[in-house]
């Protein structure tokens, strides 16, 4: 089956949204964005064996593609519209791209994202790019610049499953909990939107907690304080691996896609799921106590070519 095959059979598909003029299948996506709101742009890349193991399903490659970008909209409290998506292949096999279609839609559908373009390619492994659209009213994004000391830190969700659950995928396993969090991470899309006009800054935890927990202190030039006795964490962590080590998986593991925020102490009551962790500070730098005892911890989260 050539490229044009594939788009057909596998990525074709009637736009649902009137907000989709012209959609797959011209040389260009035709939208119409709704007055008074201001457009956000994400884009993110899996590249087999970078992002995600060879022996990964199709069906969970193609969930994540579009779940990773859904969480950096989600970070700023925007509302998922319109995707497109680059595909390259060793070969046009039909059964592995329709799993990884089917995953794909599964993840927009639960947003009403519609793919409205992309490009199909060979290459010598799967590479699966998403860029995703979404808009927010005028002014309202939110952003890692905006945390001021005496905010409280939060998070949603539990930590360290995600990178649990890479481990265990890799030594064989496939059907545990943990797994599942790292095979199809949940785009907090909804807290996201519950926090504009609440957080003062906001990240999605993608290399780590300390790691993004220290971006969004240096773009809003503050330091932080976490209690690491605080993060929160799945009774599947505990159980499988033990306080000290769901401890350090929550702290410097990865692809969770939690949101991690800052905001005045008593603003995020009713908002589902969040927890409070530490402090911004003045200053800068993260400091992670435990036990009341400063600990040293590597927050220097993932990092291409390093």
């Amino acid at each position: 089956m050539d490229e044009f095959g594939l788009i057909r059979r596998f990525f074709t598909r009637r736009p649902r949204a009137s907000d989709v003029v012209v959609g797959v299948g011209d040389d260009g996506a035709v939208l119409a964005p709704a007055p008074g709101k201001q457009q956000v742009q994400v884009i993110d890349t899996l590249v087999e064996g970078v992002h995600f193991p060879s022996g990964m399903p199709a069906a969970d490659v193609g969930y994540r593609a579009v779940a990773v970008n859904l969480s950096d909209l989600a970070s700023m409290g925007a509302v998922p519209r319109w995707m497109t998506l680059a595909l390259t292949l060793r070969d046009g096999e039909g059964p592995w791209v329709g799993e990884f279609a089917a995953g794909l839609f599964a993840a927009a559908d639960e947003h009403g994202v519609e793919l409205v373009g992309g490009d199909t390619t060979r290459g010598d492994r799967v590479v699966a790019t998403v860029h995703l659209s979404g808009d927010v009213e005028a002014g309202a994004a939110l952003l890692r610049s905006g945390a001021r000391a005496g905010d409280t830190i939060f998070v949603t969700g539990t930590l360290g499953d995600a990178a649990a659950g890479l481990r265990l995928f890799e030594e064989g396993q496939d059907e545990d909990y943990l797994v599942r969090r790292f095979l199809r991470p949940t785009a907090r899309v909804a807290a996201g939107r519950e926090l504009r006009g609440i957080a003062t800054a906001c990240i999605d935890v993608s290399d780590g907690l300390a790691g993004d927990l220290g971006k969004l202190c240096a773009a809003s030039g503050a330091g932080a304080e976490i209690d690491v006795d605080d993060l929160p964490v799945s009774d599947a962590l505990l159980e499988r691996f033990g306080i000290e080590q769901a401890s350090r998986y929550a702290l410097t593991g990865g692809d969770d896609y939690e949101l991690c925020c800052t905001a005045p102490a008593d603003a995020v009551q009713g908002i589902a799921e969040v927890t409070a962790i530490g402090t911004i500070t003045e200053g800068a730098g993260l400091v992670c106590r435990k036990g009341g005892d400063i600990v040293e911890v590597d927050d220097g989260g993932y990092r291409h070519f390093a």
